[in-house]
């Protein structure tokens, strides 16, 4: 699924938190708590109970009081990929489902090599489809595996199912959803998921086709979800109209993003995945 080169490329990376998340097991990622690492954070005085190894005498000396020192708690983080499987994702070339399922195999190698959490869940799937969350380099395999396999195909709205998966999940963490937000019930799925105190992403995929139509003349439009068909006579006047409706529709997205909090990049499907994921997420700050 990605080259070996550019495999190499990611382990240079790391998932950029803006926040600490409480973790469930060791990784490379500040938590909330205080813990036994190596790295120093601050002092308290000392309960009884606390393990007396880390009980700072120089400073009790000083003082005649007793102090523990407290350090900086690693833990990991659930990295959550969620993408639109819906047949308006299967438009393009490179198809805009096939970018969206380099990209998160991406995003989820860099947390599978960190010992982090990574879940990927489809919409609209089947219920029950969606893997448990995976962690190391052994669940690698099985992790592409599973992306390799998704088709774009269905329309079931993307809102209420960001919604049902944002109050079923036990953890808080990252979240990156990958769609082209064609589907307007989007804002309802992405506020739950701010609400339930995902640190949220939109990653908003657009072929070239889309950002820069080359069709002219009389055609017949057809929707990928529903089939409807739409007749049409596409001159300057036309496209001059699509490109402030499309404007318009992206500059929504972003507001509402930016509005709770949440992180938003259009991605142009014709990029490569090394610019798409080393520069553009990066400056996202998806990634460091």
């Amino acid at each position: 699924m990605l080259a070996p080169s550019f495999l190499r490329k990611l382990e240079r990376l790391a998932l950029a938190s803006r926040r600490a998340f409480a973790g469930q097991m060791k990784g490379e990622n500040r938590a909330p708590r205080r813990g036994a690492s190596v790295e120093f954070a601050d002092y308290r005085e000392y309960q009884p109970g606390d393990d007396l190894r880390y009980v700072d005498w120089n400073t009790a000396a000083r003082l005649d009081r007793l102090f523990v020192k407290l350090f900086v708690e690693e833990e990991d983080v659930l990295l959550a990929l969620l993408l639109d499987t819906s047949a308006s994702m299967g438009f393009g070339e490179p198809a805009k489902l096939e970018v969206a399922i380099r990209v998160a195999a991406a995003l989820g190698y860099v947390g599978l090599i960190q010992h982090d959490r990574v879940r990927v869940a489809a919409f609209p799937g089947a219920p029950g489809t969606a893997p448990a969350p995976r962690r190391g380099r052994a669940a690698v395999p099985p992790f592409f595996a599973h992306l390799a396999a998704l088709r774009a195909e269905g329309g079931a709205p993307l809102g209420p199912a960001l919604r049902d998966w944002a109050a079923a999940s036990r953890g808080r963490g990252i979240a990156v959803v990958i769609s082209d937000f064609m589907d307007t019930s989007w804002r309802e799925g992405v506020g739950a998921l701010v609400a339930r105190d995902f640190q949220a992403t939109l990653l908003h995929l657009l072929s070239p086709e889309e950002l820069v139509p080359t069709v002219r003349g009389d055609v017949a439009l057809i929707d990928s979800e529903t089939r409807a068909t739409l007749p049409l006579s596409v001159g300057p006047a036309l496209l001059a109209r699509y490109q402030a409706a499309l404007a318009a529709h992206c500059d929504g997205i972003r507001a509402f993003a930016r509005a709770r909090g949440a992180g938003y990049l259009r991605v142009s499907t014709g990029a490569t995945l090394e610019d798409i994921v080393l520069k553009q997420l990066r400056r996202a700050g998806v990634a460091v």
